[in-house]
């Protein structure tokens, strides 16, 4: 019985020590109740649009977009369908020449809480509604950020994007959305390599320190016009002291 039980303890002592392993090497650094990085955290806020006949905007819920932060920020959405009602309402606004409007709020990408998120107003995109309609709701839009990971505007285009006045038939070509999302950062441009460029200057000092061949008189670099300057001087001189001789002497002649 007593072997039993030595046998049993080293049963679950085993287990226990296998168990602790397994919760040490998955863990991955964050202790039980850690909430996960900005970098990996998302929120959603609301895509509504608008498009009305008398040209009062107002909007409903047409999705739901979940950002999420980080160095590279991204963007998903989730759309709801066009109800019969929805998709009679558009081509009557279509038919009018009206505007087909959409609306995201201006929240901040980086923020961790959710009260620091929202900055309060909405960004706002429109297109013709006909080119909603002839492009059988196929549009892009794209959200813009600043640097500070800020949406500062929202922009919307339809594939294609004019009107040609084409017939759209098919009710069902008008229920359900084909849109390509994206979001577009600053890039930040490359600054003036100062430092390098000081380096180099440093390193181009020290090398003609080191080689004396570059350290050259002013008599070593201008040899080749001040050699037939000096002949030049030395011939006029030689020349005027030659006449002078001769003039001294025909005077005495007299």
């Amino acid at each position: 019985m007593a072997r039993l039980l030595q046998i049993n303890i080293a049963f679950v002592s085993t287990f226990l020590f296998i168990a602790y392993i397994n919760v040490a090497c998955c863990n991955n650094g964050r202790r039980v109740g850690d909430s996960l990085d900005a970098e990996f955290s998302g929120f959603s806020v609301p895509l509504e649009h608008s498009y009305e006949v008398d040209e009062a905007a107002k909007f409903q819920v047409r999705g739901s977009l979940a950002l999420k932060a980080g160095r590279e920020p991204s963007v998903s959405l989730t759309q709801n369908q066009l109800s019969e009602e929805d998709r009679t309402k558009l081509r009557e606004v279509a038919a009018v020449d009206g505007l087909y409007r959409i609306r995201v709020p201006r929240v901040s990408l980086q923020a961790e809480r959710q009260a620091e998120r929202q900055a309060g107003g909405f960004l706002t995109a429109f297109v013709r509604a006909c080119a909603m309609v002839e492009s059988h709701l196929s549009d892009v839009i794209t959200l813009h950020s600043d640097v500070s990971g800020n949406l500062i505007g929202v922009s919307i285009v339809t594939i294609p994007g004019a009107c040609s006045g084409a017939e759209v038939e098919d009710e069902v070509d008008l229920e359900v959305f084909n849109t390509t999302l994206s979001i577009l950062a600053p890039v930040s441009a490359p600054g003036p390599e100062t430092a390098l460029f000081l380096e180099r200057m440093e390193q181009e000092f020290e090398k003609k320190g080191k080689n004396p061949q570059e350290q050259k008189s002013f008599f070593a670099k201008y040899w080749m016009y001040i050699v037939p300057l000096v002949l030049f001087l030395m011939m006029s001189g030689a020349q005027d002291q030659s006449g002078g001789g001769g003039g001294a002497a025909g005077g005495g002649g007299r």
